[in-house]
């Protein structure tokens, strides 16, 4: 039975997506489109607009995608909160995981509906990479970090997680 202790992640969810929209807002306030601050020889922030999703998938498809992707968000988000609600108040690091990926998924829902676009600006460049494909590497945002670090937990923690005995009555 879910323990009500796994929706007190939410406040993690709500710290990601204040993090987020306020790094974007700021970086908008700043820079140009595509102008470049380097802050390192391999970290530098432009601000760059994805009308796709991840990798600019479906960027160019006319706008029909932004609809599509929002309303992905939305049902990926209720999934998350319901998710989270049936976890067991011990399963901290899935909680966690699920939190950064509702913080990551509604940051960007945000964007891709009152902008029509999501707002990118973290731009890596990853010398060790000999191709130049992913050099720099698509620009990627707070939202974008929540949900790749909730992802690799997830991951991590269903390759660990031993499963609870079933009782039978």
């Amino acid at each position: 039975m879910a323990e009500p202790g796994a929706r007190s992640w939410l406040w993690l969810s709500l710290l990601v997506l204040v993090l987020d929209q306020a790094s974007k807002w700021l970086v908008y306030a700043v820079l140009e489109p595509f102008q470049v601050i380097a802050l390192t020889e391999t970290l530098h922030l432009t601000l760059v607009f994805n009308e796709g999703a991840a990798f600019s998938l479906l960027a160019g498809a006319g706008g029909w995608q932004r609809w599509l992707f929002a309303l992905i968000a939305v049902v990926v988000s209720v999934a998350l909160v319901i998710w989270l609600g049936r976890l067991r108040r011990d399963q901290r690091w899935s909680a966690a995981a699920l939190a950064l990926l509702l913080g990551g998924a509604l940051g960007n829902l945000i964007d891709r509906v009152v902008l029509g676009h999501v707002i990118d600006f973290v731009q890596v460049y990853l010398p060790f990479l000999p191709m130049d494909l992913f050099n720099p590497w698509p620009a990627f945002n707070v939202a974008d970090s929540a949900i790749s670090i909730g992802v690799v937990i997830l991951f991590i923690v269903t390759l660990f997680e031993r499963p609870e005995p079933h009782h039978q009555d």
